[in-house]
């Protein structure tokens, strides 16, 4: 048996103590995914409407809210850029705009967002997680992010910070197989006993087969939802042993780096161990170091280490170059807690009190479609018979008149008000998801003129903004630490591309190196993203809809007043290729002032044409004169 790890017995008892401080949430958050399945009752629940007769069909409200608040949200293509903060650093700023639109290309970052928001919305908390693609770039690597199930993070529990910034730690849990073990880390493949074939992951300490990152569900699976915890047992062939708890820690640690100035340069820069070790190297840095011409100033810094075990063996551990956590946050309806709520555990009573009102509408349907009847004791022998010939419209029915005539109640008529019942708590949860039903394109609730509908539509999306702001305010700290391990990976010349919708591609190079002809020295480095810069701001864009044709009467009478030029006017249509426009408008403008100056040089010679002929008229006519005269 392969001896644990001290380590990886600090990181599993942690995890277990946030795990369980984190299991109330787990059951709320399932069963908030229920109710936006559809799977709305418990067992108990399913089987007393059923002794009732009625259906246990929900009348889904929280589904179409949920999915019109996410179609709001992710309207347009979100993503994070570069602005700098003064106009020397333009150039820097483009490159680094570059750099992260590439970056959100690559991981699909628009298919990640709108899973976060989804998360984001239905449990209250979805992730971003920012990582090193080590294969990516034929073994290069790339910096891409993705999305994590809020169930495989556990975060301190004294957390008190929205981001969690001041939490000991968070975890991240993965459930593999073995193949899908081996397939990440080979090396766990290693014979150790060759006699037996063992391998070293057959040593490795395995996870109860019931033991997943998908807490069961407590609803009546009544419309058969494929969940994980229920799919967690289809593949029969694989047991107990084959399945593995991988655990990456993360965690803030201390880190120094030195500040070097060099006083006959001004120069100035920050190095960790290794690269101070190889700075020194150089003999002129040496002899400078030893005059003190170089101020050398140790400095600590917080860096995040990550850790990374499997049972009772330590894979990895490594420092990123970030202070802030790879693993971003995004909290919706925070309880200054790690356990924030979403919108549908604030609108679940209002969808019961709707299934319930429904319900009893149904109830009184049906007792008003099919009337009981009252007959006195004694006066029906066979009472199934009656039962069989009451369901026969042409069934004739005998009965002892001499204990009373059969009857049958009718039921009381339903007020008015249980009807709109319904209708208000529908109302009710579209104001508590900030969804109206103009919004989903229900015309009869829309006013009569397009000015009216385009003003009430830009009012309210006022509360879904309030919430797209803290989702921007995750998506900057995720463009920050995707900012930071870029300028520590990217350590080497390569080439960014981005291709524009217009069809323009927008490239830059990164730490290029400019060598001397002669003497094949690097006399300069271009573009270089590994120093420490301060000046560059990283921002988010509103993914929020806009009405185009408001915005493009707004331009266009811009455009013809003056205030604006066309390319301006351009970014507002939706016409695709709008340089091609720009290029082809220049060339008629071009050839039509081209046109209007021949015009008018053509004018001009045919008034010195005419001119000309009138001379040599007047000329025929004076030689004429003088012959006459001769």
């Amino acid at each position: 048996m392969i001896p644990e790890d001290n380590r990886t017995k600090v990181i599993k008892e942690r995890w277990r103590r946030w795990y369980d401080a984190r299991k109330d949430w787990d059951t709320q958050a399932r069963e908030d995914i229920d109710f936006y399945l559809g799977n709305h009752f418990t067992a108990n629940e399913a089987n007393v409407l059923a002794e009732r007769n009625q259906s246990n069909t929900p009348i889904d409200r929280l589904y179409s809210a949920i999915e019109q608040f996410k179609a709001i949200m992710t309207s347009k293509p979100p993503k994070f850029s570069a602005v700098p903060r003064e106009d020397s650093d333009n150039k820097l700023a483009n490159v680094w705009k570059t750099i992260l639109e590439y970056i959100w290309d690559i991981s699909d970052g628009d298919e990640v967002f709108k899973q976060v928001v989804h998360d984001y919305a239905v449990t209250g908390l979805g992730y971003f997680y920012a990582y090193i693609d080590r294969e990516a770039d034929y073994g290069r690597g790339e910096v891409k992010f993705t999305y994590v199930d809020p169930f495989r993070i556990v975060v301190d529990p004294n957390s008190r910070n929205k981001w969690f910034d001041d939490s000991a730690g968070m975890m991240l849990s993965t459930i593999l197989t073995k193949a899908q073990l081996l397939n990440l880390y080979p090396q766990l493949g290693e014979i150790i006993d060759e006699e037996a074939g063992k391998m070293l992951i057959d040593e490795v300490e395995s996870v109860d087969y019931t033991d997943g990152d998908y807490p069961d569900s407590t609803q009546e699976y009544n419309n058969k939802s494929f969940t994980p915890d229920v799919t967690k047992d289809y593949d029969y062939g694989t047991s107990a042993s084959d399945k593995y708890r991988l655990i990456e820690s993360f965690e803030k640690v201390k880190v120094p780096y030195y500040r070097v100035v060099d006083m006959r340069t001004g120069q100035e820069a920050v190095l960790d161990d290794a690269a101070l070790e190889k700075y020194l190297q150089d003999p002129d840095i040496a002899k400078a170091f030893e005059a003190k011409l170089v101020d050398l100033v140790q400095v600590v810094q917080t860096r995040i280490k990550v850790s990374c075990c499997v049972g009772q063996v330590m894979l990895y551990e490594s420092v990123l170059d970030t202070d802030t956590y790879p693993i971003v946050p995004v909290p919706n309806i925070w309880t200054n807690t790690p356990y924030p709520m979403g919108d549908v555990r604030k609108n679940k009573d209002f969808q019961r009190f709707l299934n319930k009102t429904m319900s009893l509408i149904t109830s009184h349907a049906q007792a008003a479609s099919g009337l009981k009847l009252l007959v006195p004791q004694g006066s029906i022998q066979d009472i199934e018979e009656l039962e069989r010939d009451w369901a026969n419209p042409n069934a004739t029915i005998e009965y002892d008149a001499s204990f009373g005539e059969p009857h049958f109640p009718s039921p009381q008529p339903m007020s008015s008000a249980i009807l709109q019942l319904p209708k208000m708590i529908e109302h009710y949860i579209d104001l508590n998801m900030g969804i109206f039903e103009m919004q989903q394109g229900n015309a009869e609730v829309a006013p009569r003129t397009s000015s009216a509908t385009m003003m009430l539509e830009d009012f309210g999306q006022r509360r879904s903004k309030s919430k797209l702001r803290d989702i921007e305010a995750s998506l900057k700290r995720l463009g920050r630490v995707i900012y930071a391990l870029s300028r520590s990976h990217y350590n080497y010349q390569k080439t960014f591309r981005i291709v524009q919708p217009n069809n323009d591609v927008d490239e830059y190079t990164v730490n290029k190196r400019l060598i001397d002809d002669k003497s094949k020295e690097i006399m300069q480095i271009e573009n270089d993203i590994t120093l420490n810069h301060f000046d560059i701001r990283v921002i988010g864009n509103s993914t929020m809809p806009s009405n185009k044709w408001g915005e493009w009467n707004i331009y266009m009478e811009a455009y013809q007043a003056g205030l604006i030029d066309k390319v301006e006017a351009l970014k507002k249509t939706d016409i695709f290729d709008k340089q091609g426009v720009l290029q082809r408008t220049d060339a008629i403008a071009k050839l039509q002032q081209q046109l209007e100056q021949a015009g008018q040089q053509i004018k001009q010679l045919k008034g010195d044409l005419q001119t000309a002929q009138r001379e040599s008229v007047h000329d025929k006519k004076r030689v004429e004169i003088a012959k006459f005269q001769g």
